[in-house]
């Protein structure tokens, strides 16, 4: 069972809502980057029925450089105001950065969400002090903010659960709780359009880790290419992958669009058998 410091969740399909505090993001464009447009963004979230909250102060793309101290600035408020307004929610802080992950556990945050591969190992050594989880994530072994040019694999599937599963056991050997490590393929990080496909289609690969999987498909730009579709027209696209991931397995999706993902997420978990329909009357009554 997925456990963030004392916080249980539920044994089903969970949506991360993604909250970004940057001007500059490639979806929304920093339509909640002002603290309390943030904060509203949360409260809508928590309201249609996120698990988990995601915030995070530095886009992940290429473009002006944040420094940690700015970084600190953008996020530790929020989620000490999230906090106290929110005390059962799950948040999670979208950093690589030890230093701003300790300051942000320290505020009440409860998963360091770090989607470069641990570029700062003693963020592992953070986390455990805080008992509080991590996502480890396989970002094509690229320095932060990186875009990925001609990148290749011999099996981008096998790379991804090498990777991974390598960091989870660091990160346990750390001390963090085996029950709050997630792993996540890293969509789009350091992966072409057909290795995010790949990765998609092979989900089930990397479920039988064992780790619970965490998928990062938002709008993403694999959607993108395979639809010639810009971000604003990618819902569709993304809510499909998010069917075929959730049917293979996986647990937890990133997503910028909440009540859209819950309601597949709903529809395959009770396909799946793990959840019951909430109204049952046709054919009875």
């Amino acid at each position: 069972m997925l456990q963030f410091r004392g916080k249980l969740l539920p044994e089903t399909s969970l949506v991360m809502a993604i909250v970004n505090r940057t001007p500059d993001s490639f979806f929304d464009r920093g339509a909640t980057f002002g603290l309390q447009a943030a904060l509203d963004r949360v409260d809508d979230v928590v309201a249609a029925g996120a698990h988990i909250v995601d915030i995070g102060g530095v886009k992940a793309a290429p473009g002006a450089e944040v420094s940690a101290a700015e970084e600190a600035d953008r996020v530790v408020e929020v989620v000490e105001r999230v906090r106290a307004a929110h005390p059962q929610v799950v948040i999670s802080v979208d950093t690589y950065r030890a230093s701003v992950a300790e300051l942000v556990l320290a505020a009440g945050a409860d998963l360091v969400n770090d989607a470069w591969e641990a570029p700062e190992p003693e963020t592992f050594a953070v986390a455990a002090s805080f008992e509080a989880g991590v996502v480890c994530t396989h970002a094509g072994h690229l320095p932060p903010r990186t875009r990925p040019h001609r990148v290749s694999y011999p099996d981008v599937v096998a790379d991804v659960v090498t990777t991974v599963t390598g960091l989870a056991e660091r990160a346990v050997a750390a001390g963090v709780p085996r029950e709050s490590v997630l792993v996540d393929p890293g969509h789009d990080f350091g992966k072409n359009t057909r290795h995010s496909l790949q990765l998609t289609a092979r989900t089930s690969d990397l479920v039988a880790t064992g780790w619970p999987v965490l998928m990062a498909l938002s709008r993403k730009d694999f959607v993108g290419e395979v639809l010639d579709l810009l971000p604003d027209e990618r819902l569709e696209g993304t809510l499909a992958a998010t069917a075929v991931c959730a049917w293979q397995g996986a647990r937890v999706f990133r997503a910028h669009d909440v009540g859209a993902t819950l309601r597949v997420l709903r529809m395959v978990d009770a396909i799946k058998g793990l959840t019951e329909p909430v109204v049952n009357v046709r054919g009875l009554a």
